[in-house]
Order: C-alpha cells, then structure tokens, then sequence
C-alpha cells in the first residue's frame, strides 16, 4: 500500500478513504495503523476506513467493490466521497493477489 501511494506520488495525508478487503475487522485496522506508522503518522483519521464486515461479513472478492458502492451512495454511515477524493483500494489473503491502487474520484 506504501508502495502504490509513493509510486502515485501523493502524501497520505490526500489519501481521503482506504477501501480494505475485509476479511477480519482488527487485521484491517492493525494493517492501515502500520501503513500510517510507515509514514510516522499515530494519529489516524477517524472515518479513513469504511467497514461493512459487521453487516454484511466476508463476501470474498466482493468486499471491495459492495464496500465502494455502499460509500459512493452514501448508504454507509457517515462515509461520502466527492469529485477530486484521492481512494486507497487493497487487498490481501487466501486466493487473492497482493494488490493496490491508487484512484482519484
């Protein structure tokens, strides 16, 4: 996930929703408090990470794209995105790839 915002060439700080594939809820924030840590950062923007594990569970490699939809129709608590937000898509785990991508909405 560093990797892809470095290679982007954009601060973290522009990084406005990181859209994690959820498999467990606590590997989630255990994982997107190390990618802040990587940046010296302890202090975690409070709605950076959209979940829906809690509602819907692991749905496999539709965790992400449902996540997206969920958030992108303001159907997801507080989460809203807007013309210009800079998103984090990632994933990891059983018969997935290693991946990322930064996207600018």
């Amino acid at each position: 996930m560093k990797e892809c915002i470095d290679k982007a060439g954009i601060g973290i700080e522009q990084i406005t929703k990181i859209f994690l594939h959820q498999a467990n809820e606590k590997m989630d924030e255990a994982i997107t408090k190390a990618l802040y840590r990587l940046y010296g950062i302890t202090d975690i923007p409070a709605d950076i990470m959209p979940m829906s594990i809690n509602k819907l569970g692991n749905s496999s490699v539709a965790t992400i794209p449902t996540l997206f939809d969920l958030v992108k129709n303001r159907l997801l608590g507080n989460h809203e995105l807007h013309t210009g937000d800079i998103v984090l898509f990632a994933s990891v785990g059983a018969g997935m790839n290693i991946n990322a991508v930064c996207y600018k909405i």
